[in-house]
């Protein structure tokens, strides 16, 4: 549909359209200078923002790492089977709010630093975006942050000045990570700077890292506890995080998201959380943080 076509359909004015499709709050594309909207798309932001998600079929979540909401999503696409679609796309942190801002995913699970610190810095990281002020953050879980090491090293490298000596070998995480924030943050506190780390890979997640030592391809690298246990390696403790997941106001509401919310809060997914070790669910399901403060 063309500017006239598509301020028929939806029975607002032109001024307004041309702000919309400027702003990216509706489904729009400029051709040879002139906007076009796809009817198919229109017609299902439509249905988004008229019901609040509750009728659409899929949750597709991006952002931070982390192998228990692995695991849910895993079961919760098994229960639902052909009925809807549950995906998790892991980005990191940052790269989960911008795709989050751009509309390409649906909710973003982050952790950006300790968790008595989360309730302040985790506000502040939304504000970065426009868009934040649509969103709301709901708590996940708290969970054990460290430093992964294989087990017979643990002892020798919970001795900061082994594990910083330039014979180790670092597995570090991409830039965005909220695991890359931490290592940071870490070496502030033991007043080493990152350029000065012997790095011998970056990855992109929890497995791949602990893949990374379990082979011996690194000594060390930043992960969680559930991710050391999987590959029966040891943990150094860093600090304990929260794990929150950011959403969409018209999104909150979908069937499918609260699945996720009510399977971590069920016997089956404090029962898995207790099995992968590290977690916290006491606190599942919590409203954080909201633009408005409501």
């Amino acid at each position: 549909m063309n500017v006239r076509q598509v301020t028929e359909y939806l029975n607002l004015n032109e001024k307004k359209i041309y702000a919309m499709a400027a702003e990216g709050q509706i489904p729009a594309t400029k051709l040879t200078g002139k906007w076009l909207f796809p009817k198919a798309l229109v017609d299902r932001w439509l249905l988004e923002s008229c019901h609040g998600g509750l009728m659409t079929d899929r949750l597709i979540l991006g952002g931070s790492d982390d192998p228990l909401l692995q695991a849910v999503a895993i079961r919760l696409t098994h229960k639902l089977r052909t009925k809807a679609l549950f995906g998790y796309t892991v980005t990191g942190t940052k790269l989960g709010l911008e795709l989050l801002a751009k509309g390409h995913a649906d909710a973003c699970a982050i952790h950006w630093g300790r968790m008595e610190e989360s309730e302040v810095r985790h506000p502040a990281l939304l504000q970065q975006y426009p868009e934040s002020r649509n969103w709301i953050l709901v708590h996940l879980f708290c969970r054990s942050q460290g430093l992964v090491v294989r087990s017979q090293d643990q002892y020798r490298l919970e001795d900061p000045l082994q594990a910083l000596d330039y014979r180790t070998r670092w597995v570090v995480r991409q830039e965005g990570a909220g695991a890359q924030r931490f290592l940071k943050e870490w070496l502030v506190g033991h007043a080493r700077p990152y350029e000065q780390l012997t790095v011998s890979s970056t990855v992109f997640s929890e497995r791949e890292l602990a893949s990374a030592i379990a082979k011996g391809e690194a000594d060390i690298g930043p992960g969680t506890l559930s991710a050391a246990k999987e590959f029966g390696l040891g943990f150094i403790p860093g600090c304990e995080e929260s794990f929150d997941l950011v959403v969409p106001r018209n999104v909150y509401f979908r069937r499918l998201l609260q699945q996720l919310f009510e399977f971590l809060q069920s016997p089956d997914g404090i029962m898995l959380a207790q099995n992968l070790q590290g977690y916290d669910l006491s606190r599942s399901g919590r409203l954080v943080w909201s633009a408005d403060g409501e």
